[in-house]
């Protein structure tokens, strides 16, 4: 069985740099939002045949669809850049949002290639599948370790958990404000707060149980979010204040840590942004260790070139009452990593 491993944190915290960087490793085979694509029909219980699986990976997603309709799609989405036969009016498989595309330049291809194999499956429990799936990309790829990245993942710890025992975690973090403030100019994390607004407003407990009937209960400038398509600027145009999105780092950031407390030592690992931008030799050496892949030299050079810098420290730049807000609404989660 191949190494699986998943780098998980909240999004914005220098997750997609890394991810470029281990897509650079000749042995590594990164899958690129994979559940973010897929969503949480990815860990339903119970066996499966490969037919239905099938469908679990080829379905669409209508919430991902509207957004990419109505110009509001987070920029991880790859489909719509390398358009092939699909499209949001009529759906694009989930499978083909993200992952396949930051596979190959030809993600119909290979999305042909899984449709004729994947059905063929036997019925087996669904973490067999994914298991199954990865051996599959890496054989075709030539690759011996598996690591997967979505964003906003550090929540799915639990279904992560549960679906792989076997599996590893790598818990990729950044200085609370400098990512909450990459989140407040992110159009994924902007919806975020929409939606988790809209559930304190219905009644719902996660943004998972929203529906179009919710719609009725909510005011003009938050229902058309739920339909097929809204205009964008409900979105983009919208005045959010930076400390909700700080309150929304530091959630995260609690309950993630909680979660990630459960699983055994030797299964985990912790990788700051902020480290790996100074030394990322020293970084991705004990990356590649705990992958189970050898840190190649020209991989190591390869990724001090994709990492830049420069991005740590931006929310130094506030006006200095912006800052202080948001400084006061990381605390909470910087305090839980013992970065205050």
């Amino acid at each position: 069985m191949r190494q699986v491993t998943f780098v998980v944190g909240t999004g914005r915290a220098g997750s997609t740099a890394l991810t470029s960087v281990l897509q650079a490793h000749p042995d590594v085979l990164s899958l690129s939002e994979l559940w973010f694509s897929i969503g949480p029909r990815g860990f339903r219980p119970g066996p499966l045949d490969g037919q239905r699986f099938w469908r679990l990976l080829a379905k669409p997603r209508p919430g991902l669809d509207a957004a990419i309709r109505s110009g509001a799609q987070a920029p991880e989405i790859l489909y719509p850049r390398r358009p092939g036969r699909f499209t949001a009016q009529s759906g694009i498989p989930a499978i083909s949002l993200v992952p396949l595309p930051a596979l190959s330049d030809d993600p119909d291809g290979l999305y042909d290639e899984l449709a004729a194999e994947v059905p063929t499956w036997p019925e087996r429990s669904t973490t067999a599948h994914w298991l199954a799936l990865f051996g599959w990309f890496c054989e075709r790829f030539d690759r011996s370790a598996v690591v997967e990245r979505s964003g906003y993942s550090l929540r799915l710890v639990p279904a992560l958990r549960d679906t792989f025992p076997d599996a590893r975690f790598v818990h990729l973090f950044r200085n609370g404000p400098d990512c909450a403030l990459s989140m407040k100019d992110h159009p994924g994390f902007r919806m975020i707060v929409l939606l988790l607004e809209m559930c304190e407003r219905v009644g719902v407990r996660t943004i998972e149980d929203l529906t179009p009937a919710h719609a009725a209960q909510l005011p003009p400038d938050l229902a058309p979010l739920l339909s097929d398509t809204y205009d964008r600027s409900l979105i983009f145009d919208r005045s959010l204040p930076v400390d909700r999105f700080g309150a929304l780092w530091s959630d995260i950031i609690i309950r993630g840590l909680a979660d990630l407390a459960a699983i055994p030592a030797a299964q985990r690992t912790d990788l700051r942004y902020e480290t790996l931008l100074a030394d990322p030799a020293a970084e991705l050496t004990r990356l590649a260790d705990f992958v189970d892949v050898p840190a190649h030299p020209e991989w190591l050079e390869k990724a001090a070139v994709l990492l830049d810098p420069t991005r740590s420290g931006t929310a130094g730049k506030l006006p200095a009452a912006v800052r202080a807000e948001l400084v006061a609404a990381c605390e909470p989660g910087m305090q839980a990593l013992g970065l205050s």
